[in-house]
């Protein structure tokens, strides 16, 4: 059986353990939250690496990606140096893939209606793959990442804006600390209200589970949330403030979905291939032997 293992700085609470097949194989799939605390991170990291096929790096990301170009996350080598012999993805392999087809599919299949339709991205560098899908399928963008990540009230409505502004900014935004720009631990678990107008201006709230939910209203009205990583509890919450369908990336696995650093590391250790000689081709090729689709879940629904 091969054993995938997401080490994550996020909460202990959203901890899961799954076992499937994929391709034959057999897989356990375990997340373990490390409630933000690096040293215990690596800690696990150490004591599982050579054990296990594949880990991967959740709450917190190698890279961010602006117009193509990698900014590397300081606060992440702590981790991903600690990998010595297991591979360690952080999920930007399938970002770029899985989630762009995603959002196609969405459209194509008539899942929802995005051509015209506002949508809040509340961070986009974090997931650049997803925020060209809407542009290319005609979305009107909201991009959040100066409002919500930088604390600079400027609502960016296009790419060409966000590469242009992200730029000059995103030097240094990947040196600060990684908890002033991401909720880690405990602080997952919280939920603070903020420039709540474009949350309501929008039909659709999409991309990182954890940015959407940190500033989420107390009330919405009908709002469809794009997504990649929930819980049963999570969904609880979303149907309680008024979201009418949600969305994921990634596949229902034992009543939730994983992130896509899971599902990129469950790739990884299937395509057998030294990380650097992985190109999105074996990704996309992966995806349709899988027959990954949006996972759909519509509250109005009977």
């Amino acid at each position: 059986m091969r054993h995938i293992v997401s080490v994550s700085l996020g909460s202990s609470r959203r901890d899961h353990s799954f076992e499937t097949d994929f391709m034959g194989e057999s897989f356990l799939i375990e997340r373990i939250g490390t409630d933000g605390d690096f040293d215990k991170a690596i800690a696990l990291i150490r004591d599982l690496d050579g054990k296990i096929d594949a880990f991967g790096m959740g709450g917190i990301d190698i890279y961010i990606y602006i117009a193509g170009k990698p900014y590397v996350i300081k606060d992440s080598l702590r981790l991903l140096r600690e990998a010595k012999k297991t591979p360690m993805v952080d999920g930007g392999g399938l970002k770029n893939t899985l989630e762009r087809k995603c959002i196609l599919d969405v459209q194509r299949e008539g899942i929802c209606e995005l051509r015209q339709t506002p949508v809040l991205m509340v961070c986009a560098v974090d997931r650049f793959g997803m925020a060209e899908a809407f542009e290319e399928v005609g979305a009107r963008l909201t991009l959040g990442d100066f409002i919500y990540t930088v604390g600079v009230p400027l609502p960016l409505h296009s790419l060409k804006a966000l590469k242009f502004f992200g730029r000059m900014v995103a030097p240094f935004v990947v040196r600060m600390p990684f908890e002033k720009i991401y909720p880690t631990g405990s602080e997952q678990e919280v939920i603070i209200p903020k420039h709540s107008k474009y949350y309501h201006r929008a039909k659709v709230l999409a991309g990182d589970f954890n940015y959407i939910r940190r500033y989420l209203p107390e009330r919405l009205d009908g709002q469809v949330v794009i997504t990649n990583t929930t819980t049963a509890e999570d969904m609880d919450m979303l149907r309680a403030r008024g979201i009418s369908k949600v969305i994921t990336t990634t596949p229902d696995m034992g009543g939730r979905s994983f992130g896509t650093n899971v599902i990129e590391a469950l790739m990884v250790s299937l395509l057998n291939k030294p990380l650097d000689a992985i190109r999105p081709d074996d990704y996309y090729d992966l995806l349709k032997e899988l027959e990954f689709k949006p996972g759909v879940v519509d509250f109005g629904a009977p």
